[in-house]
């Protein structure tokens, strides 16, 4: 038997489904997604159930006062019949602490893995097999209790929903600098994955593609004079050689993605450091040509070179490289993420397995049909 329950129409939703060729980013639902809820101090049984509209009452806290944290992870089946994720325990750890700072009940790491593993599992027909596509999970939580005292919710809800994904990001990204709004201060939730963090940050990023860049990247609150990130990555620059990166200062979110470059570019021999870095110092760097390379990483984008980082006055600063470095980096990420490479590090583990003898089991064992695969 299965530990969580499974909603009629789960077996017809795994059956009627047919994974188009163009997938985008988050564009294409998978068909089943995963609930919980929270109330008088447990979690209850979670519900394995058809993708479709979730019920929430207009004043609920989450609609109110922003009452949202969430994750993104993937799983894998690149040459595999089985999926496989990529340091999920690092995701359910930084959930549990955007919870926190919001003060919302954490989801336990069995439920957390329940859901995935439910959801992957159930769904593995459907995950792309190309090198750089996979199944995009995106698990949050969220105040569902209505009223408007200013206090946290009494009840919450936790939903994992899934998409088969390709690259976000093709191509080189060009970097407008924000030198006016801030995304994050020292004692705020710059550091947690709060849905409001990303709200914050669409007027510049609006600005940014109006004047035909990519994105914004942001400078800290006190002094607009260091580096943070961009509104949804972190970035590295190539410096003599070397892997600077923005030191985590309780602004930054902690990347999985950040850190796994750390650790991977000291394995590949990269001296890699992480420090305050100053913008106007970066800018004679890069026309000086000591700043060899920039790039930006983040788990939808993996690692993205960066052509153009672009002032408020629109001069445009170009370092001399492109994709160098940061192409090394992606492919021997990328590797451990798909399962091509040997995991020095074991950061790779396999989505759980299905409960065995349930009517829906026989529905999520289909070989891929029309699309890609």
């Amino acid at each position: 038997m299965a530990a969580y329950d499974v909603a009629p129409g789960v077996a017809a939703a795994l059956q009627n489904f047919t994974l188009p060729e163009r997938l985008g980013f988050g564009l294409v639902p998978a068909p089943l997604m995963f609930t919980a809820e929270w109330s008088d101090g447990v979690w209850t049984r979670g519900t394995l159930q058809p993708f479709g509209p979730i019920e929430i009452l207009p004043g609920a806290r989450a609609l109110q006062y922003a009452e949202l944290v969430f994750e993104g992870l993937k799983a894998y089946c690149v040459g595999r019949s089985w999926p496989n994720l990529f340091r999920p325990r690092e995701n359910w750890q930084r959930f549990k602490r955007s919870a926190e700072r919001l003060s919302m009940p954490p989801v336990t790491e069995g439920l957390f893995f329940e859901a995935i593993d439910a959801v992957a599992g159930s769904c593995r027909a459907f995950i792309p097999r190309e090198s750089g596509r996979a199944l995009y999970l995106r698990p949050f939580l969220y105040g569902v209790e209505d009223g408007y005292l200013l206090r946290n919710s009494n009840r919450f809800r936790f939903t994992l929903i899934a998409n088969p994904v390709e690259s976000y990001a093709v191509g080189p990204m060009r970097v407008a600098l924000e030198r006016v709004d801030v995304r994050a201060a020292v004692g705020g939730v710059g550091a947690a994955k709060a849905a409001a963090n990303y709200a914050a940050s669409l007027r510049a990023s609006n600005a940014a593609v109006a004047r035909g860049y990519t994105v914004a990247l942001w400078l800290d609150a006190r002094e607009q004079r260091f580096i943070q990130e961009l509104s949804g990555m972190n970035l590295f620059a190539v410096i003599d050689g070397e892997l600077h990166t923005p030191e985590l200062d309780g602004t930054i979110l902690p990347g999985i993605t950040r850190d796994s470059l750390l650790i991977l570019g000291r394995y590949l021999g990269y001296r890699v450091i992480e420090r305050p870095i100053a913008i106007d110092d970066l800018l004679v760097q890069v026309a000086a040509g000591e700043c060899s390379e920039l790039f930006a990483c983040g788990t939808a984008a993996i690692v993205c070179p960066i052509s153009v980082l672009a002032d408020s006055n629109s001069r445009e600063h170009v370092p001399k490289e492109l994709d160098v470095v940061a192409s090394r980096l992606r492919e021997a990420l990328l590797a451990i993420q798909e399962r091509r490479a040997n995991d020095p590090f074991g950061w790779t583990r396999d989505v759980g397995p299905l409960p065995q003898n349930c009517d829906w089991v026989s529905a999520a064992n289909l070989d891929l049909r029309r699309g890609v695969g």
